[in-house]
């Protein structure tokens, strides 16, 4: 079979695997939905240790850092298309959201975010009162 080397294709296969696509990010795939009083996240994050995840939020902004370790240097890989090293995404949350009451979970390699709608975000309703005094009617 001839196989031809096109530096320019192998450039563009990197940045893809780097930078990602619109139709296929590189890293940290992501859903997100209202459920109830809180917003869901998930993001994809197989192979990650739970020890290198790391959440941070500061003001509005939450970030989430995770690692995937490189191969090993003694495998002679034929395919290595999953990205490794460290990673982050930052996600802007709107001033509606708790941002003090966050719940996270990892497991089957997907980190889900709860995250409660604040209380004074939610919709209430509100008392009318009026001036208006009903008077006697004399009869």
């Amino acid at each position: 079979m001839l196989m031809r080397t096109d530096p320019f294709r192998d450039v563009d296969r990197l940045a893809q695997q780097v930078l990602g696509t619109a139709a296929r990010p590189a890293v940290m795939p992501m859903d997100a939905w209202r459920e109830g009083d809180a917003f869901i996240v998930e993001l994809d994050l197989p192979g990650v240790d739970p020890d290198s995840l790391d959440l941070d939020v500061e003001r509005n902004v939450l970030t989430v850092h995770a690692k995937r370790p490189a191969v090993d240097s003694e495998r002679e890989m034929v395919a290595a298309e999953r990205p490794r090293g460290v990673f982050s995404r930052q996600l802007f949350l709107g001033e509606t959201l708790d941002t003090e009451r966050i719940k996270a979970d990892y497991s089957g390699g997907v980190l889900r975010l709860t995250i409660p709608v604040a209380e004074r975000a939610k919709p209430r309703r509100i008392q009318i009162s009026t001036r208006d005094e009903k008077k006697p009617v004399n009869a």
